[in-house]
C-alpha cells in the first residue's frame, strides 16, 4: 500500500479484517510482524515520536475527553509536538488553531464546551486538532481517519465528505479513511484497499476495485455497482446475501 502526496486511499472491509490495524500501523503505534511501514523512505520505527506527530496526525471513530475543554482548548492540543518542553502555546499556535478551525467552518464554536456539541460538530473540531497538529510540517501531512461516519447522520456525513474533499483539494495532505460505508468512501477514494482476514483482497484505483466481485468475495453479498449520472461517482446498491455454498 502506498500513500503518494495529495493522495485519499480508502481501507474497507467487514468486522475483524484488520482496518484499524492496518491505519494504527500506518500511524506507527502498531510496529507490523512482518514487513515494514516507510515514511518518505524511512522505517517509521526510526522516525522519533515527535518528529512523526508533526508530519501525521490521526482521527479516532470516537474522542472522550476528561475535563470540559473548550473547544479552542481542544484544537490547542494539537499543537504540542510543536512545544518543547514546558513550553506553552503562544499567539502563533493560537493563530493556527483558529485557521484550523476556519478551514473546518468551526471558528464561531471556538469558546464553546467541546461536550455540548453535536457528532459532526465534535467530528470537525477534532479534523481541527488533527490540521493543527500538522500545520507547517516541513513535508506534505498526512491525515488518517478511522470510520469518521460512525454514529453520524445522513447530513453530517455529506458535510464531512465534503470538507474531506474541500481540504484535499486546498491543502498539501494525504488522506487515509478506514471505514464500512462503501457508498462514502466511492465518493471520494482515489484508491482502495480491500481487507479480508488481515490479508488485501485487492488495492488500486478506485475504479478497478470497487466492483460487484469484489463486493461479493469480501462480504458475501451480492451488489450492483453502477455509476450517478449526476454525480458521476460510483454507486454500490446492496441486492442479496450470497447463499452457502456462493451461488448467486
Amino acid at each position: 500500500m502506498e500513500m503518494p502526496a495529495n493522495s485519499f486511499v480508502g481501507i474497507l472491509g467487514p468486522n475483524g479484517s484488520g482496518k484499524t490495524t492496518l491505519l494504527r500501523a500506518l500511524a506507527g503505534v502498531l510496529h507490523p510482524s512482518r514487513g515494514r511501514v516507510l515514511l518518505d523512505g524511512t522505517d517509521l520505527a526510526r522516525v522519533p515520536r515527535q518528529t512523526l506527530a508533526r508530519r501525521m496526525a490521526v482521527v479516532p471513530q470516537e474522542t472522550h475527553l476528561a475535563f470540559d475543554y473548550t473547544v479552542l482548548e481542544v484544537v490547542l492540543m494539537g499543537r504540542y509536538p510543536h512545544l518543547g518542553t514546558f513550553e506553552i502555546e503562544g499567539p502563533a499556535d493560537f493563530a493556527i488553531a483558529r485557521e484550523s478551525l476556519a478551514a473546518t467552518g468551526t471558528l464561531a464554536l471556538q469558546d464553546r464546551a467541546f461536550e455540548t456539541l453535536s457528532g459532526g460538530e465534535k467530528q470537525r473540531v477534532i479534523i481541527a486538532a488533527a490540521l493543527a497538529q500538522i500545520s507547517a510540517a516541513e513535508r506534505d501531512g498526512i491525515l488518517l481517519l478511522d470510520e469518521p461516519t460512525v454514529a453520524l447522520d445522513l447530513a453530517y456525513q455529506l458535510e464531512l465528505g465534503t470538507l474531506l474533499r474541500d481540504l484535499r483539494g486546498r491543502l498539501p495532505m494525504a488522506i487515509a479513511v478506514s471505514t464500512h460505508d462503501l457508498n462514502f468512501a466511492a465518493g471520494l477514494c482515489q484508491t482502495m484497499v480491500l481487507l479480508k482476514e488481515g490479508t488485501v483482497l485487492a488495492m488500486g484505483p478506485t475504479e478497478d476495485v470497487l466492483t460487484a466481485e469484489h463486493i461479493r468475495l469480501l462480504y458475501g453479498v451480492n451488489a450492483d455497482v453502477t455509476r450517478h449520472a449526476e454525480t458521476g461517482r460510483l454507486v454500490v446498491v446492496p441486492i442479496s446475501r450470497v447463499p452457502a455454498g456462493g451461488g448467486t
